[in-house]
């Protein structure tokens, strides 16, 4: 009886598991309703900034207002040292040093007007001002700054104009979604 109960929860718990990190999670907008023609963003990231599929620690928060608190971009976790990648083909608009921190800006091609950009935050640099980047392309390495994350992460944004929009949709959702679930056997 007791290997049969210990299967039960090992099987509700990866059930609960698996619902819970693959369900979509209800962002809160600024405005109810579908997005503006400025707000719609193609899924042309090609691959994901750090690593080949990393936990985002924190996700987008649009602030109501645009002075008011929010998390403007996502932060993805990776060890200090990790390269930074484009995720979307484009032109380094910015590659220096804010505040102390590393930060990479890259406007995406054939993207309109105003066109998006991406930001990549804290990084190493390996990219100038002027460059073309493909998807994939290295534009340095992850430092080990300060941050608001519990550990080593990056902070990835993006923009259109002065609208901040979640980077997590320019990955076309084959990019998103975790593998499906295995069941392993249990000892007896």
């Amino acid at each position: 009886m007791g290997a049969w109960t210990a299967l039960l929860l090992c099987l509700a718990s990866t059930l609960l598991v698996t619902a819970w990190t693959t369900a979509p999670r209800a962002v809160p907008r600024a405005a109810p309703g579908p997005p503006t023609p400025e707000e719609s963003v193609p899924a042309l990231g090609r691959s994901w900034p750090v690593g080949l599929r990393p936990l985002v620690v924190r996700a987008w928060e649009p602030p109501p207002t645009p002075y008011a608190r929010g998390h403007r971009g996502v932060d993805l976790s990776a060890p200090a040292g990790s390269p930074v990648r484009a995720a979307a083909a484009g032109r380094v608009s910015f590659a220096g040093r804010v505040a102390g921190r590393g930060v990479v800006t890259v406007e995406l091609t054939g993207t309109g007007d105003p066109p998006l950009r991406t930001t990549y935050e804290p990084v190493r640099t390996s990219v100038h001002k002027g460059n073309e980047v493909t998807a994939g392309t290295l534009l340095g390495t992850l430092e080990a700054a300060p941050s608001h994350c519990p550990t080593a992460c990056l902070h990835w944004g993006l923009r259109r104009g002065e609208a901040y929009l979640d980077p997590l949709s320019l990955l076309p959702p084959w990019l998103l979604r975790r593998g499906p679930s295995r069941l392993l056997p249990v000892p007896a």
